[in-house]
């Protein structure tokens, strides 16, 4: 592992971090000086995690993102660790069904639901309370390119999406002048979660892209290292869109 800069004194939250997007972020936060708890649903991948951002770095908790208990022990952990909770970042989430609308279990909707964004909105109330509602911070909500627009076969991931992202603008509302709010949506990104989309035609699928790639979990790292710096100190409210162009194919072909 590369030395690490001294630490910034700032602390974040990472949900479903043990791999993919979230391990992308606490990277990226822990290369800039911050510490991180990370959480996820397996000790072993935790560990892993944890072992490559740095011991002194990072803390983890597992657990279900949708259980309340765990969303407490999460924040305290990080409060007993560190003392502070900066940032929050609401990457937890899952997509269990492929199929149309029309015939998708309403008891699988409401898991989606469960864990993209009821999940978000408790970690979100826990962390204000904790340390944010007097000290100030920023949260961060990992939405997807599919809460933009329609998004055939995953319609349920993509309603989800679409309520985190207006969820992020009523938090934002509520929680200014402390707390900035924002949102990232991403397009398809190469990890285990997206590998259905991708797999076996990853050249295919990169084709459609006008950067010629797919996107890695450092490029959301980057984004959120960005909405948590800073320089984004006038940001709130927004949803920034890092999908390799994908979007300006829109009504084209």
């Amino acid at each position: 592992m590369t030395e690490l800069p001294e630490p910034t004194g700032k602390v974040a939250l990472v949900t479903g971090a043990s791999r993919g997007i979230g391990y992308g972020v606490a990277a990226a936060l822990v290369a800039r000086g911050d510490r991180v708890c990370i959480t996820g649903r397996g000790e072993d991948a935790l560990k892993e995690a944890v072992d490559k951002l740095g011991a002194d770095r990072a803390v983890a908790v597992a657990g279900k993102a949708h259980d309340l208990a765990h969303q407490a022990e999460a924040v305290e952990r990080a409060m007993d660790a560190f003392g502070r909770v900066d940032f929050l970042v609401n990457n937890a989430g899952t997509n269990p069904v492929f199929g149309p609308m029309a015939d998708l279990d309403l008891d699988v909707a409401r898991k989606v639901f469960e864990t993209n964004v009821i999940s978000a909105l408790g970690f979100a109330q826990k962390t204000w309370h904790a340390w944010q509602k007097d000290n100030g911070g920023a949260i961060v909500n990992i939405a997807s390119v599919a809460g933009l627009a329609p998004s055939p076969f995953i319609g349920a991931y993509g309603v989800s999406k679409a309520a985190m992202i207006n969820l992020t603008q009523q938090l934002a509302h509520e929680f200014a002048p402390r707390v900035r709010v924002n949102a990232i949506a991403p397009a398809v990104v190469k990890t285990r979660f997206a590998k259905a989309l991708y797999e076996g035609r990853e050249a295919e699928a990169a084709a459609a892209y006008p950067l010629g790639r797919l996107g890695v979990p450092s490029d959301i790292g980057g984004a959120a290292a960005f909405l948590t710096c800073e320089q984004s100190d006038w940001i709130t409210g927004q949803t920034l869109v890092v999908d390799g162009g994908i979007f300006l194919n829109a009504g084209v072909g």
